[in-house]
């Protein structure tokens, strides 16, 4: 990966996908000593939205959009969305993880377009820790969904989006966060 990154003429992307529940996550919390019985309201549900993102660790961008299901249609739509930020005169490298739909063979015509700017680097299996973009949903839900309420799923959207787009434009924070050592 570090020789990859140092390649001149290579744009290293690093792609997942990922759930947000309505729900949140409830963790240790503070509490002034004279409340007694802490209420901490909790959506009885399983909605959720689910989120495919790329980061690209030198410069910090990220490119997110919203998907229903995960499968190669919806990754091909972000393959689209994602192409629109190639540098040219640069390979755009994604690194990805092996899930059935990264290997679908109804990607294959579009990789086959594309296969001049853009490839796909897999990871080896069981091993996400190597997938820059997981640093980047564990910090997006610390400051999006932990210890919060969303009384409808509209508004889990609003909090999630607004992160996003913040982090969008090059910056200092997913630089640091997905820093290639």
């Amino acid at each position: 990966m570090l020789e990859l990154s140092l390649n001149e003429t290579v744009d290293i992307w690093f792609m997942d996908e990922c759930h947000f529940q309505q729900h949140g996550s409830r963790l240790a919390a503070w509490f002034p000593w004279d409340v007694k019985d802490p209420v901490i309201k909790h959506a009885p549900t399983r909605k959720k939205i689910g989120i495919i993102g790329a980061v690209q660790a030198q410069e910090g961008k990220l490119v997110a959009r919203e998907e229903d299901k995960f499968n190669a249609q919806s990754i091909e739509a972000f393959f689209d969305e994602l192409y629109k930020h190639k540098v040219k005169n640069k390979i755009m490298v994604v690194i990805i993880d092996n899930a059935r739909f990264h290997h679908a063979r109804a990607l294959q015509s579009w990789l086959d377009d594309h296969k001049e700017g853009f490839a796909l680097e897999f990871l080896p299996p069981y091993s996400p820790e190597l997938n820059h973009i997981e640093r980047v949903w564990k910090l997006l839900r610390r400051l999006c969904t932990h210890n919060q309420y969303f009384e409808c799923l509209d508004k889990l959207r609003q909090t999630v989006f607004e992160k996003l787009a913040e982090w969008s434009l090059p910056n200092k924070i997913l630089t640091t966060l997905c820093a290639i050592n």
